[in-house]
């Protein structure tokens, strides 16, 4: 019978999502259920009943005036086509955004990273009484920003191939979706996790500092002065990493299936769609959907200029709060 189901999403896979549309399917599989029943209970092997019903069922044009739609199917056939994902293409995306994000996430780390040469070697450089080790940091430094923006940069091209997402009329059939869903509630947990450690991270960053300022309390100290301070970044960095981690595969199903929004059905299966933000003009979209880019110049921008590292990093919790204020000022009132 999960033959039958399946075969009978597939058939109105591209169908609109209206009313008429899902009482006919309701109809048709209700009219698919008894005619299996009846086979079955008269002897017939199971696959051979489930090619009888889709033989008799399974030609929609010729059952669409009888169902109410005859409309919609001719309409329909006159329409531009959508797209199908393959389960193969669904996975190598899935890859892809994955792949995209732990790029994007290393090169952002690897800037967070870049003040912990300075400092570390800054403080050795006054330990021994060496002031010539901070031009070590300072090259480390450039070294880690080049790393980091190089790597940021480049993820922004790995998902060129699937642009037409966003351009053609893409839909999945029932099969896909459901598997999508199962993967996407089965992600929650690592998503969790991930999400937990890098906030962990971040929190705990501040404790080698504490540690190292109540132990060691020389005036000149590489652990106070050095590894405590550097200690900070090496936990914000990590942690920052492990929290756009966790949302690599979660934003990639999200995508997936919300190919099947209210212009499909593809199956009884109904996504949560994600809310279609309209904002109050071009320039306000493209700025909420390079926000973080745009918040990682300004750190960089304001930690180069003033070099006071050890406090430029509250930028990122600021524009964490402020964010969700500002998109709800630049959407627009209707949705």
């Amino acid at each position: 019978m999960e033959t039958i189901k399946n075969y009978l999403e597939t058939m109105f896979a591209n169908l609109p999502n209206t009313v008429e549309v899902k009482n006919a399917k309701d109809e048709l599989f209700s009219m698919m259920e008894d005619k299996y029943s009846e086979l079955i209970a008269e002897g017939k092997p199971e696959n051979e009943a489930v090619g009888i019903v889709i033989s008799e069922f399974g030609n929609l044009d010729e059952l669409a005036e009888s169902l109410g739609i005859d409309q919609v199917i001719n309409q329909e056939s006159a329409s531009v086509d959508r797209r199908i994902l393959t389960t193969s293409e669904v996975i190598n995306y899935v890859a892809d955004c994955t792949r995209r994000r732990f790029i994007l996430a290393f090169g952002t780390m690897m800037c967070i990273l870049a003040p912990v040469g300075p400092i570390i070697f800054s403080a050795m450089g006054d330990a021994i009484g060496v002031g010539n080790l901070v031009m070590i940091g300072v090259l480390l430094l450039f070294i880690c920003v080049a790393i980091g923006v190089g790597a940021i940069i480049f993820s922004a091209f790995i998902n060129n191939e699937w642009k037409f997402l966003d351009k053609e009329l893409c839909s999945i059939d029932y099969a896909t979706a459901e598997a999508v869903a199962r993967s996407k509630d089965e992600n929650q947990m690592t998503r969790g996790l991930f999400l937990t450690i890098g906030i962990m991270l971040c929190i705990i960053s501040f404790i080698p500092v504490i540690v190292f300022e109540t132990i060691f309390q020389s005036p000149i100290n590489i652990l106070s002065d050095g590894l405590g301070p550097a200690f900070i970044f090496v936990g914000v960095g990590i942690g920052v990493m492990f929290i756009l981690m966790s949302s690599a595969k979660d934003a990639a199903y999200s995508k997936i299936l919300s190919l099947n929004d209210v212009d499909t059905i593809a199956g009884n299966y109904e996504p949560v769609v994600k809310e279609r933000k309209n904002y109050v003009n071009n320039f306000a979209k493209d700025f909420m959907s390079m926000y973080w880019k745009i918040v990682l110049c300004i750190y960089l921008i304001v930690s180069f200029s003033s070099f006071n590292w050890g406090s430029t990093w509250i930028i990122w919790i600021i524009a964490g709060i402020i964010r969700k204020p500002l998109e709800r000022i630049l959407l627009s009132e209707r949705r």
